[in-house]
């Protein structure tokens, strides 16, 4: 896996900090362990912000999410995606992770929004058990 390059969309960080046995929680430990190239945006991070103080699993303070969250984008490639609007993408808000993965010119986008994964024969876009069965220890 040393040398791919990917873009963890929000619900891939998210589940693989909230339960780290699963396929993304291998995921993000091999990115912290060094095996693996993320590229996230200040977007994927502040949603992060946003999303993991609703999950009850989570035992983090706010403050401590924040920190978490600064703490990534030193382990990370922070890409600021360029503005660009695929007309094709269901769900707009989808946006900026879609510019991410363009502009970071990444291997792959791992995610489970179904909005995303829609254009999997478009751009490089696979679910993170897909990624892991291909790639994966």
């Amino acid at each position: 896996m040393p040398g791919l390059r990917v873009v963890l969309d929000t619900n891939v960080l998210v589940s693989g900090f909230a339960y780290p046995g699963s396929v993304p929680g291998r995921i993000v430990a091999t990115w912290l362990q060094g095996g693996l190239n993320v590229f996230l945006s200040h977007y994927i991070l502040d949603e992060m912000v946003r999303v993991l103080p609703r999950l009850k699993r989570v035992q983090m303070t706010p403050v401590e999410i924040r920190d978490l969250a600064d703490g990534l984008m030193f382990l990370a490639e922070l890409v600021e995606p360029e503005n660009t609007t695929q007309t094709e993408l269901r769900d707009p808000a989808d946006q900026p992770v879609l510019a991410t993965l363009t502009s970071a010119k990444a291997d792959y986008l791992l995610t489970g929004d179904k909005d995303l994964l829609a254009l999997a024969d478009r751009f490089p876009i696979l679910t993170p058990a897909a990624f892991w069965s291909r790639h994966g220890n």
